[in-house]
């Protein structure tokens, strides 16, 4: 990927994120792939935002206009995908189940905001599994570190969050083929081992307990993530349901491998 450099975009999300909240930003922290992984050549630039107060429908819209400039899908030019997520620390500490989410951008919602329809603050469970990836990575970019402006989440309550969203999930296992299969993979490598792994990690961790039979669709999902691959399913389209279900039912069984930390 040419152009700018991701440190250069974070540098533009954090300058948007400063215009709006101004001191009231108490922390911002990287997470996702850059955090634990590295970027790969499909990955989003996750930030996440920790304000002293909430904001109002008028911040909500001039960050989510800033973000349409510096965020691209697919990524071209070193811009990449922008995730944004923005909490209001007395929403989140002391935690409680689901929390609040102020904000968030991502490219899914393009169309929205392009339209002028900015999500409104709102009970979210994904902020669970998020929180606990902010933790782990321990990347802040503005503020102090995350542990001092948020409380670790339990680990029945990741659970909860992180089989809740499964059902609208695998609704878009025909249109979001690579990320739905990394997500699943990810989802049953958490569950399994408490430890949060970036998607070609958890992937890995994954493919050495998939039989035979399923290996060949997260094999390529996860080599398409890493740009090893052109994405193209066809070839595996009949195997992508029976792909999933073998997944989910490991997660529903409550399959658990301790020799893993």
């Amino acid at each position: 990927m040419t152009g700018i450099s991701a440190e250069v975009q974070t540098e533009a999300v954090l300058r948007l994120v400063g215009d709006v909240l101004g001191s009231d930003a108490v922390g911002a922290y990287l997470h996702g792939s850059a955090a634990l992984g590295g970027l790969r050549p499909h990955s989003d630039l996750d930030v996440f935002v920790v304000a002293d107060r909430p904001m109002t429908g008028g911040e909500r819209r001039i960050l989510g206009d800033g973000l349409l400039a510096v965020s691209r899908y697919p990524a071209r030019d070193g811009l990449r995908p922008v995730e944004l997520s923005v909490v209001v620390r007395s929403a989140v500490r002391p935690w409680r189940y689901p929390p609040e989410r102020e904000f968030q951008y991502g490219e899914w919602l393009r169309d929205e905001f392009e339209r002028g329809e900015v999500p409104p603050p709102a009970p979210d469970a994904d902020l669970a599994p998020l929180i606990t990836m902010v933790l782990l990575a321990d990347r802040p970019l503005l503020g102090p570190p995350p542990a001092d402006v948020l409380d670790p989440v339990p680990r029945g309550d990741l659970a909860r969050a992180m089989t809740a969203g499964v059902p609208e999930l695998l609704s878009d296992l025909d249109t979001d083929t690579r990320n739905v299969v990394l997500t699943l993979a990810r989802i049953w490598s958490t569950l399994a081992t408490g430890e949060i792994r970036s998607k070609d990690a958890a992937a890995d961790w994954a493919l050495a307990r998939l039989p035979d039979e399923h290996r060949p669709v997260l094999a390529r999902a996860r080599s398409i993530y890493l740009g090893d691959h052109e994405e193209h399913w066809d070839d595996l389209r009949p195997r992508l349901r029976p792909h999933a279900e073998y997944v989910m039912a490991a997660v529903e069984g409550g399959y658990r491998d301790r020799s893993v930390s």
